[in-house]
């Protein structure tokens, strides 16, 4: 029987969770770099511009990346449980 130990679960997790998270971030500061030079370039300097753009960015980043990220937290989620007896003891 192999030993699986609590660290092992927690690094697992800890890069799910980087993983997963990273393609929307990386868009949502994609987008709010670009508009940030828009802004600055043409001297429009509207708030709501900035945050509505991020906004539907990471929306349809959510819908491209969604089934990715969730297939992701759903197999940590099946190996950990499967596995729980192995953390207890």
């Amino acid at each position: 029987m192999e030993s699986l130990s609590i660290s092992d679960a927690m690094s697992s997790a800890v890069t799910v969770v980087v993983l997963a998270s990273m393609p929307v971030l990386l868009i949502a500061m994609g987008v709010g770099l670009v508009i940030g030079i828009v802004q600055t370039a043409t001297s429009i300097q509207e708030q709501t511009l900035a945050f509505i753009t991020k906004i539907l960015a990471v929306i349809v980043a959510l819908m491209v990346f969604g089934p990715w990220m969730f297939a992701m937290v759903r197999n940590l989620a099946i190996n950990l449980f499967t596995n729980m007896y192995r953390y207890v003891s």
